[in-house]
């Protein structure tokens, strides 16, 4: 196993750069494919199955991608995910350009890509704290999700400009050429870092990934808190795939890019208030409270069909994420060894995201054969609930929203009622 000695805030904002710039690329590809399937099929079930396709394998496959960013140069891992990632987006690329593209074709090539994905993120959290203090980890994690948020402050409103003007051709390109920026990034990172061989017993593969789940459940406070964050993000899939056929069913593609552009802006300033005022405590009540709010701006989005209101529900939903994100990592990166990290972050992958894939695989069908006909003109509820929320092909997707939102409230306060998460604060052993 390798293990990087040198400490470098200047090298770590380098690979963030690089991060950043392919956020953007992934986030016009996902806004782009997500249009462009509902467009060609008119439902919600074919842009969930686009977003689980996407998702499922880099989370299959996260917890093998946690023992090889421990076993080998992280950096290395970094370059191979991103720069094999972009097989599946040449795949769609050459197919669009040569002829009429199948729906089945669109699942291959993003599949292809979220196989090799699987390998950068691990790695990628386990070099911050390669190249980072623990004082710097909150600011760390800050910008992290800045450039996370990239790919729904900037990526939308340009992908709807492009898609006005263009087609998903040039966004494809456009995202393959930010890979390239990436890899370039991380290259140059690497060959000015040094690395040194531990020395140490190579063990085998099983015993690796039993190492990574030991150092996740050794504190029952981490696999509680990984395990709620989880069910959030059960309900927080619901939102992530199902904003577009709503928002598609009152606006246009153009519009729903400025909204959710605009929207975004919310996380980009709580990153921004993260990455310079560093939080050094009280990352619990951070948490609680971030998901409080989080699940209540949820159940707002649900409430109309006035662009204006969703729009700003959106943007405090954005708001809230990101001290939400850095309270349970800190928490949990600051109680997990060094040279653990590649694996416990691969398992807390796959723990932590199975809500995601959950939702992915059944929200497409709950909002088209049960909500959405729930309020519909003349459905069961348009009499009642409908008076109060409106009737259309998209209310039932409202009604989902409000009361996901109204499950991560009751998360938030189970969060703070567990006596083994909140000591996770002072790093005790419960």
């Amino acid at each position: 196993m390798k293990n990087v000695e040198n400490k470098s805030f200047g090298k770590f904002l380098i690979i963030w750069a690089g991060e950043l710039v392919s956020s953007i690329g992934s986030g016009l590809t996902a806004f782009a494919l997500g249009v462009y399937v509902y467009q060609m099929t008119g439902t919600a079930t074919s842009v969930a199955l686009v977003i689980l396709l996407a998702f499922l394998p880099s989370v299959l496959l996260s917890p093998i991608a946690g023992v090889l960013a421990d076993r080998f140069d992280r950096r290395l891992m970094m370059i191979i995910g991103d720069g094999c990632s972009s097989f599946g987006l040449v795949f769609i690329l050459l197919i669009m350009l040569t002829g009429e593209i199948a729906l089945w074709q669109i699942y291959l090539g993003v599949m292809v890509s979220s196989v090799f994905v699987a390998l950068l993120e691990p790695s990628y959290k386990a070099t911050i704290t390669d190249l980072l203090t623990e004082e710097q980890f909150s600011k760390a994690s800050g910008l992290v999700q800045l450039a996370a948020s990239s790919k729904y402050l900037l990526s939308p409103i340009i992908a709807g400009f492009l898609l006005s003007v263009t087609g998903l051709e040039t966004i494809l390109i456009i995202d393959i050429s930010t890979i390239a920026v990436t890899v370039f990034a991380v290259m140059f990172v690497k060959k000015g870092m040094q690395v040194t061989k531990k020395e140490q017993e190579r063990q085998k593969f099983l015993k690796d990934l039993a190492e990574g789940w030991n150092a996740v459940t050794e504190k029952k406070g981490v696999l509680f808190l990984i395990i709620i964050i989880s069910i959030v993000t059960f309900f927080i899939g619901f939102v992530q795939t199902l904003s577009i056929p709503m928002m598609l069913s009152i606006t246009d593609v153009k519009t729903l890019g400025i909204v959710e552009s605009v929207s975004a802006m919310g996380m980009l300033v709580s990153s921004l208030i993260i990455g310079i005022f560093s939080i050094t405590k009280k990352y619990t009540n951070e948490l609680v409270i971030g998901l409080g709010f989080a699940g209540w701006f949820i159940s707002l989005m649900g409430l109309t069909t006035n662009i204006f209101f969703i729009a700003g529900a959106f943007f405090l939903f954005f708001a809230a994420l990101p001290f939400v994100n850095t309270s349970a990592e800190v928490l949990i990166r600051k109680t997990i060894a060094n040279e653990k990290q590649g694996r416990a972050w691969g398992i807390i992958g796959i723990i932590s995201q199975l809500g995601y894939i959950a939702a992915y695989c059944i929200s497409g069908v709950l909002a088209d054969y049960v909500f959405n006909p729930l309020l519909v003109e003349g459905g069961p509820l348009a009499s009642t609930l409908g008076v109060v929320i409106g009737t259309g092909p998209s209310r039932g997707i409202g009604l989902l929203f409000i009361i996901s939102g109204f499950m991560v409230i009751v998360l938030a306060v189970l969060i703070f009622k567990i006596k083994a998460i909140r000591a996770l604060e002072n790093n005790q052993l419960i």
